[in-house]
């Protein structure tokens, strides 16, 4: 199926379609120079398929995993370009998953000041996520995410076939996202997946639901100026746990953790069965007063404070002004 995204800066398409990969020299425009960014965990088939449907195609291979997302490979893709001769006219494609799109889009919206990106996400964090925004950043000084920019790509595609070859807890990790949509704004996806008895065969259905929430969120508000913020539900947390974490926990097993932080009630109840269900931590080994310094570094910060997303009941949320130390004390009563 075809979703259609609206934004103030560019309108895409995002193609989700089992099989979509094999079909991609029709569905992108690679008639042109490609710099082509994929990491050493993709199968190197999926990014090679890219490559063969492209006139002419640089690869660069980042190190697998969080570790990656840093200035040093921000500046190697760039020095790729850079040393292949790229011009505004030619164009950058992530194959893999969050940290791969995210720093691909980086670089592609620095380059010559902008050039045209593409998305080809094959975990399911970033197919449900990531992939759909424009948020492009890298880590910096251990801070998640702190530099960056918003910059949409000119199209998504998304395979639900490049699943099958991630382990179950690559699947279950990514499962957060689309919970922490469900948990915010579609309460009879959290029922779906909630009572979900076969995942593998219900994965296309909660991509294609998480999507058109991701859509719907980001057209209204493209630049996280209010309504977006709806999407951080359980990433202030979540991204202070995975710095301190060093890499031990994915990223959507530190959103699964954060959710707990900022529920209550019977949606907290919930959401921790469905964590538990899916072999997703509930708890951690930081202290408040270890997290503590990563919130209050973090880009959703204001002076003061952060504008954090609490459920009380499933399908519903509301934004509360919390101080750092209001935060600190909803840490210590729940990690």
């Amino acid at each position: 199926m075809v979703i259609p995204v609206k934004t103030d800066t560019r309108d895409y398409d995002i193609i989700l379609e089992s099989g979509a990969l094999a079909k991609v020299g029709s569905l992108l425009n690679l008639n042109r120079k490609v710099l082509v960014v994929t990491d050493d965990g993709v199968p190197a088939g999926y990014s090679e398929t890219v490559e063969k449907a492209c006139k002419e195609a640089v690869k660069v291979v980042i190190p697998q995993g969080e570790g990656s997302k840093n200035m040093d490979s921000f500046k190697a893709l760039l020095s790729a370009m850079l040393g292949a001769d790229f011009t505004r006219a030619d164009c950058v494609v992530a194959v893999g998953g969050g940290v791969v799109g995210d720093l691909s889009a980086f670089a592609a919206a620095c380059y010559m000041r902008g050039i045209e990106f593409y998305n080809i996400p094959t975990t399911l964090l970033s197919q449900v996520d990531s992939s759909v925004g424009g948020k492009a950043a890298v880590d910096f000084e251990g801070v998640k995410n702190i530099v960056g920019a918003f910059w949409q790509p000119s199209r998504v595609i998304i395979d639900p076939d490049t699943l099958k070859t991630l382990d179950e807890r690559q699947i279950n990790a990514g499962l957060c996202e689309a919970v922490k949509m469900a948990a915010t704004c579609d309460g009879e996806l959290f029922e779906f997946i909630e009572k979900s008895e076969n995942l593998a065969a219900d994965l296309p259905e909660i991509i294609r639901r998480a999507l058109l929430i991701k859509r719907d969120v980001v057209e209204k508000d493209t630049r996280e100026q209010g309504l977006r913020k709806v999407l951080n539900f359980g990433h202030t947390v979540g991204h202070a746990v995975e710095s301190a974490e060093g890499g031990t926990l994915l990223h959507g097993e530190c959103v699964g953790v954060g959710m707990l932080v900022m529920s209550e009630g019977e949606a907290r109840e919930r959401i921790e069965k469905v964590l538990e269900k899916y072999n997703l931590p509930t708890r951690i080994n930081q202290t408040a007063d270890e997290l503590m310094p990563y919130i209050v570094h973090d880009k959703k910060g204001s002076s003061g404070g952060v504008t954090a997303v609490r459920v009380s009941e499933i399908g519903k949320f509301e934004f509360v002004k919390m101080t750092n130390g209001e935060i600190k004390e909803l840490l210590v009563k729940n990690i």
